[in-house]
């Protein structure tokens, strides 16, 4: 399922997932009704995506994919405002396909196995825009930067499913929230320490920020 196996071209593919999903619900998303909907045979779309779980699992890549290609090599900023920069653009990146998400999260409860899928291609996507932040996902340290940052995520997506706002405010105000949090009390992600774009020889972060 990595984003090596993702094509640009596979975006109808997509639109067509999330057009089914938005208007007759998750479990009416088989091969065949998003195959009709993207005008491909049932056979094409599923040598391709074998299952839905694969499709959720290509459009996430691709969408993580969108984010890094769009990040600034060494851009400028603290680890927590690149980290903060790259989840906001993930959501950007959802916008397109907001009803069709929106109903898939409210049907979600309900399909424990697709929870469970989703759980795991969480952790890949946010290890991916980390990594596209510049902040190193490797080792013991790493693992738990994913884990933190996969909860503070959580808390935003909770917000963003509400929020209708064009620009976003609502999700960007509990996006900054969490990240406090995440750093001050749980001091779970330690970004700083992460730091792939820091300078050799720079001064060791204030207690509280790493």
């Amino acid at each position: 399922m990595s984003d090596q196996t993702t094509s640009p071209g596979d975006g109808p593919v997509f639109d067509a997932l999330w057009q089914v999903v938005a208007e007759s619900g998750w479990r009416a998303a088989t091969p065949e009704a998003v195959a009709e909907a993207a005008g491909l045979p049932v056979a094409a779309l599923r040598a391709r995506f074998p299952c839905r779980i694969a499709l959720l699992a290509r459009h996430a890549a691709l969408l993580d994919r969108v984010v890094a290609e769009g990040t600034v090599p060494d851009a400028a900023g603290s680890p927590r405002e690149r980290v903060f920069d790259v989840l906001m653009r993930r959501f950007d990146a959802m916008a397109a396909h907001r009803p069709g998400l929106l109903r898939f999260l409210d049907e979600l409860p309900r399909d424990p196995l697709t929870a469970l899928a989703l759980a795991l291609m969480l952790a890949l996507s946010m290890a991916r825009l980390l990594e596209a932040a510049g902040i190193s996902t490797d080792g013991p340290l790493g693992l738990l930067r994913v884990k933190g940052v996969s909860a503070v995520w959580l808390v935003a997506v909770r917000a963003w499913r509400h929020d209708e706002q064009p620009d976003l405010s609502a999700t960007m105000a509990a996006l900054d929230r969490a990240l406090d949090r995440a750093e001050q009390v749980a001091r779970g992600l330690r970004l700083s320490d992460g730091d792939r774009q820091a300078a050799p020889g720079a001064a060791m972060p204030e207690p509280g920020i790493a």
